[in-house]
């Protein structure tokens, strides 16, 4: 991008592309919402494990990939004739109005203490909108995706509930099985995984990626076994 080309520029051209792709490649050309699914899950995984490289090239390069996600989704949604349809541009109007709404310390008059209080203006105004679309009251942890993993979802749970003055100890509650005791059922191994997610977090640590660096931890003492075996 030159320097007297706007921010963004650049999205048009790829609106250009995906719109061609989509007329022009057989391959493109059949893709739905289902089909595409997997690729959207693959490509955050992707730009996550960029990210945790520590690799501003290879993160670049993956966010691209994310944001193709994006596009052939809103692309393959244009399409609809059904009234059901949207565009890349309904799409980012509807984030940017989001955004607006739910920062009025920035776009009105509200005034913030910090950090700490934008959060809680975000949950109230967004606790707003579920009720004024419902028509009634919902629950905190409304709009929780639960096909995400199980630890990430754990811990999205807990940290919506938190912010809403949920006890903690509905979340740690230490399990009344013997930890020798060999006939543990899976709800109570679950049980412990769910305290452990909430000691992971009050100690301030995302349970996730601690995990996520105790496998890469593993993985490189396998492959180190590995290399000892090898003749």
């Amino acid at each position: 991008m030159t320097r007297d080309e706007p921010a963004g520029a650049r999205l048009l051209e790829l609106v250009a592309v995906m719109s061609r792709l989509r007329r022009e490649c057989p391959w493109d050309a059949k893709q739905t919402h289902g089909t595409l699914a997997p690729h959207l899950l693959e490509e955050s995984y992707e730009a996550l494990e960029a990210l945790e490289s520590g690799d501003p090239d290879a993160l670049r390069e993956e966010l691209g990939d994310v944001l193709l996600q994006v596009m052939f989704h809103a692309e393959v949604a244009s399409e609809r004739t059904d009234g059901t349809g949207y565009t890349i541009d309904d799409v980012a109007e509807g984030i940017a109005a989001k955004l607006v709404r739910r920062h009025p310390h920035v776009f009105s008059d509200v005034t913030v203490s910090g950090a700490d209080e934008v959060k809680q203006n975000w949950d109230a105004i967004k606790a707003a909108e579920r009720e004024a679309k419902s028509g009634a009251p919902g629950s905190v942890l409304d709009g929780v995706p639960f096909g995400q993993p199980a630890l990430a979802l754990a811990a999205q749970l807990q940290r919506r509930a938190e912010r809403a003055g949920v006890p903690s100890e509905l979340a740690g509650r230490e399990s009344e099985a013997d930890p020798a005791d060999t006939e543990t059922s899976p709800s109570e191994i679950g049980a412990e995984l769910f305290a452990l997610v909430a000691r992971a977090r009050a100690a301030g640590l995302d349970p996730e990626l601690e995990l996520r660096a105790a496998a890469r931890a593993y993985r490189d003492q396998v492959q180190a076994w590995e290399q000892d075996q090898r003749p």
